[in-house]
């Protein structure tokens, strides 16, 4: 079997091609898609697959380094530029509001547009907010000014949703915990990349120059258009559908995953945003110091999240999610005892901790999302890639409000931060607040997909990474 995919996997195919009763035009657009059929994976799908992959790794790693542009960016904000601690905490909490807010509609934008060409667009996008700081990073620019700019970054919190919506229909079933787990993780990466480079440039040049920072992504972001254009595809078998957006709207484990995604990813990027402005504030770090230590948990919590998938592929989703949760508890304990003794050593044993679980937690929530809704096609009583479509469609759907919603998690842990500090001047009651958070999704957990009553309601996972032939029926 080979795909009908222009020029590049057929060999001189037409350059337009008809799905869903639209002309296809380009060389890029990939008529059919059966990752499930394994002789269509292994001769044409997997490499086709793997292409698609790299370069979208690439793209949503730019986009998660402008998202977080504003953690980097307040760290050369001395007290020239007027904006108190409680300032800088809103401030890079407004660009998870945003983010959050991008990723429904750019979950759809993949169907409507393709994923390769709508992988072009968002990143020429990323131009926009990062020309926007380089033009207002100096003192004396008003505080609704940085607030507007910042609000810019959004954009780069959006192209998660697109990106994973992507791959996710690139992948098989049995492959798409360590696909996404893949793909979100070396986007994730962008967070201590440019976490890092804001620390060579203060180390190097001094705090006052922000606009080197802004200097280095401009052909970056300018690469990953380029490279999207050049070798990656759109699926024309992939559609929008808003039966199927309603349809996972009203199924409510979109929604228990959307609080369990706020637990893992809400954490992973609010504590990113948030981890240089809690060293300065409250152990008086300088922002040399701060910048030196930042990166450190953002970097191990996004190697850690293809981790994540992968153990989850093997082992389950739910039982790796409840099992992190439970970490993830026993570390903020350590948080809190040494965020209220000021221990500095002891504090950033339990945070980087934490971040180490975020990234697991965020690979393994992911992976049960796609597996859940393959179990309600079984249920229907569907099978083979009738099921896998079904299945595909509504994770798809269901990504983008799981995402977004996950996504307002950094935003309520910047806010709590902002809130702890201005009432006590420390982030204790903050960690308070997130341990007990912790607690409710490891009961919700276990509660929803572990409990003995809940194990006839299993989710279909293969048994090991090659094991597509055989199911088993794993506690989800």
């Amino acid at each position: 079997m080979t795909a009908e995919v222009g020029t590049d996997a057929a060999g001189g195919a037409p350059s337009g091609s008809r799905s869903g009763g639209r002309t296809r035009r380009g060389r890029r657009w990939i008529e059919r898609w059966e990752p499930e059929d394994a002789q269509f994976w292994a001769e044409t799908g997997e490499r086709v697959a793997r292409r698609n992959l790299m370069f979208s790794v690439f793209s949503e790693h730019i986009g998660f380094s402008i998202w977080s542009l504003w953690s980097v960016m307040v760290l050369f904000m001395g007290p020239q530029y007027g904006v108190d601690p409680a300032g800088k905490f809103f401030l890079v909490a407004v660009p998870t509001l945003v983010g959050g807010a991008l990723r429904v509609p750019y979950t759809f934008a993949v169907a409507r547009f393709g994923g390769r060409n709508w992988t072009v667009f968002s990143a020429l996008l990323l131009l926009v907010p990062t020309g926007a700081a380089a033009l207002v990073m100096t003192p004396g620019t008003s505080y609704t000014t940085f607030l507007v700019v910042a609000a810019l970054t959004g954009v780069g919190g959006g192209n998660f949703a697109s990106s994973m919506t992507n791959i996710n229909s690139f992948y098989p079933l049995r492959k798409k915990g360590w696909a996404l787990g893949l793909n979100a993780g070396g986007g994730n990466i962008g967070v201590p990349v440019i976490q890092l480079l804001g620390l060579l440039v203060i180390g190097t040049a001094g705090a006052a120059q922000p606009r080197l920072v802004l200097g280095v992504y401009v052909p970056l972001i300018v690469a990953a258009a380029v490279l999207a254009a050049l070798f990656m595809d759109n699926l024309a078998p992939v559609t929008n559908d808003t039966g199927a957006a309603v349809e996972a709207a009203k199924e409510r484990h979109t929604w228990v995953m959307a609080l369990l995604y706020v637990g893992t990813f809400g954490s992973f990027i609010g504590y990113s945003f948030a981890f240089g402005l809690v060293l300065q504030i409250q152990f008086a770090r300088t922002p040399l110091q701060a910048a030196s230590l930042t990166f450190i948990g953002p970097l191990l919590g996004s190697l850690m999240r293809p981790v994540g998938g992968r153990l989850a592929d093997r082992i389950g989703g739910a039982r790796i999610t409840l099992a992190n949760f439970a970490a993830m508890g026993a570390a903020t304990a350590v948080v809190i005892y040494a965020s209220a003794q000021r221990s500095l050593p002891v504090f950033l044993v339990g945070f980087i901790t934490l971040f180490v679980l975020t990234g697991l937690g965020n690979g393994s929530t992911y992976k049960m999302i796609p597996g859940i809704f393959q179990a309600q096609a079984l249920r229907r009583g569907l099978e083979g890639e009738a099921a896998a479509a079904y299945g595909r469609r509504l994770s798809g759907a269901a990504m983008g409000l799981i995402g977004a919603v996950g996504a307002l998690g950094g935003l309520g842990i910047n806010l709590a931060f902002r809130q702890a500090f201005l009432v006590t001047g420390s982030g204790t009651p903050a960690f308070v607040a997130f341990l007990v958070c912790y607690v409710v999704c490891g009961a919700v957990t276990w509660a929803v997909y572990l409990r003995p009553a809940a194990r006839g309601r299993a989710v279909a996972e293969p048994e090991a990474d090659e094991g597509a032939a055989r199911p088993v029926y794993a506690e989800v």
